[in-house]
């Protein structure tokens, strides 16, 4: 009995035959009956690219690398072709960009120039930036606007904290020069709790003095810190019996990388009030990249993935302090309470 030729050895025919719509054919058809076939959806991205179809080539080689992605142990043999696939995807990429970036500056429409929203719509759609979404890993409260950063003049509290710089930095350094350091690890394991996947934990590297802790002063700091306890009550902090306020001193000693994380919550914001800050000291909150600079006040959502480092030669110390989200309503915010002090009281 006569063996039937494959799928493989037939569009091979086709192809030398130069019997385009037969090859694209029996390449489909290779594709219809095994999805996971990358070796045939990489030739049909190859046919569709010899035709000049650059679009359709691009679908069939993301496909061929997503299939490859979930397989996970893919043949040597195909390792070629997949790289070509990479490629081809980067190049497009950057030629489509290059279209759209050049077709816009013909109307007048530039990435540097154009209304925020629209110059970030441009960069996601070029591929120049990453979309960053709220990813709180505790609770996801909805509808709130997906934005990293917030202005420090949409807040009337801050110039009164602001103004208190000189006073709270004052305590800082009393606070360091006594005998007893009140800065310990900020990453610790709780008792009867496996401890956090942190590279930190435990360590100094970076340090924490506990202004409001679990929602009390910290034993002494009404007497060590009175100026800074009065500037934060200007804030419209969470009070949760057990969780909140909570502020502290955060210090990152030099070398000192936080690495990426997302905090527990999108409901409220996380403040630092820059008080001493070396050159070489960042923050990244999504896609943005910041800088502190002394006595400015820099407001964020720490749900969005964020990570800070200090790249100087000494320690880098913030006031830090969290604030109810300014889109969540006051009868929002009272039932939210309620349930995060009945989510904290399951464990009592």
């Amino acid at each position: 009995m006569t063996q039937q030729p494959t799928w493989l050895e037939q569009a091979r025919d086709a192809e030398r035959r130069g019997d385009v719509e037969a090859e694209a054919a029996i390449l489909r058809a290779a594709i219809q009956a095994d999805r996971a076939n990358i070796a045939a959806i990489l030739a049909m991205a190859e046919l569709q690219r010899s035709l000049q179809d650059d679009r359709a080539a691009g679908t069939f080689y993301r496909l061929a690398l997503g299939t490859a992605a979930q397989m996970g142990n893919v043949p040597t043999s195909l390792h070629p072709g997949l790289q070509r696939a990479e490629q081809f995807i980067v190049a497009s990429e950057r030629a489509f960009a290059d279209h759209l970036l050049g077709q816009l500056r013909g109307a007048g429409i530039d990435a540097r120039t154009a209304a925020p929203r629209v110059a970030e719509a441009l960069r996601l759609l070029a591929g120049e930036q990453q979309v960053y979404l709220q990813q709180p890993n505790m609770f996801y409260f909805p509808g709130l606007a997906q934005r990293p950063v917030f202005d420090r003049a949409m807040f009337d509290w801050v110039p009164a904290i602001e103004a208190a710089t000189d006073a709270i930095r004052a305590e800082l350094l009393a606070l360091t020069d006594i005998a007893s350091d009140r800065f310990g690890p900020y990453v610790t394991a709780a008792p009867n709790r496996p401890p956090p996947n942190n590279p930190l934990l435990d360590k100094p590297d970076w340090g924490a003095a506990w202004l409001w802790k679990d929602g009390k002063v910290a034993d002494g700091m009404d007497l060590l810190c009175p100026a800074t306890l009065a500037a934060l009550e200007c804030a419209p902090q969470p009070v949760i019996p057990g969780r909140a306020p909570l502020a502290l001193f955060s210090r990152l000693t030099p070398g000192t990388h936080i690495q990426p994380h997302h905090g527990m919550l999108n409901t409220r914001l996380i403040c630092h009030l820059p008080l001493v800050v070396p050159d070489g000291c960042g923050l990244r909150v999504g896609p943005e990249t910041l800088g502190w600079t002394e006595g400015e006040l820099l407001i964020f959502d720490d749900s969005f993935e964020h990570e800070a480092w200090n790249r100087g030669t000494s320690d880098r110390t913030v006031l830090l302090f969290e604030i109810w989200r300014p889109d969540i309503d006051a009868d929002e915010r009272e039932q939210l309470t309620r349930i995060f002090s009945a989510i904290d009281s399951y464990s009592e």
